[in-house]
């Protein structure tokens, strides 16, 4: 898989409560944090606004690789309780020019939600690019094994995703 076909991952959950406990805990831009190996912390950058569509946040990142840079995310998709999404940019130009563009992100996040019975399936998606990022960095280093890097990244960013999923059911469930 190379970095211009648009790369992405995903996986999902199904949880025992309805969207509307489910969808307070994905926009909760904090709560990936608490055990992503990557993203140390989140606010919003207007806290009066909160998660809406056009809405901005930051992510405070840090990895041994890179160091430790921030991204300026929008939100790009806001449905309540059945979809909210947000495309990460290199406002700051850490991996190239400032990037401001949403429709040319370093990635795209997203959430959806499906009431299921009496509980609710929960997806968590992420496409990369085609914004610079960490990962274009690196393929542009090593471009002989870009396959391998972007497979690489796909792996971390899922095991971060279902670390996040299943706190998420937890917490729906009643467990946190």
């Amino acid at each position: 898989m190379r970095f211009s076909d648009g790369p992405q991952t995903g996986c999902e959950a199904r949880i025992a409560a309805p969207a509307a406990r489910v969808w307070g805990l994905v926009t909760d831009i904090a709560l990936p944090a608490e055990h992503s190996p990557e993203l140390m912390r989140a606010e919003w950058l207007d806290a009066a606004q909160g998660p809406a569509l056009g809405a901005r946040f930051a992510g405070h990142n840090r990895s041994r690789r890179l160091g430790e840079w921030r991204t300026v995310c929008e939100v790009v998709e806001f449905s309540p309780e059945r979809a909210f999404g947000w495309a990460v940019l290199d406002a700051d130009g850490r991996f190239g020019p400032p990037a401001d563009d949403p429709d040319q992100p370093m990635a795209v996040w997203r959430y959806t939600l499906e009431p299921e019975g009496g509980g609710t399936l929960l997806r968590y998606g992420v496409r990369l690019g085609p914004g610079r990022s960490g990962l274009t960095a690196a393929i542009d280093r090593m471009p002989d094994l870009e396959e391998q890097i972007v497979v690489g990244r796909l792996d971390e960013l899922r095991a971060g995703m279902e670390t996040t999923l299943r706190s998420i059911k937890n917490r729906a469930e009643g467990g946190g």
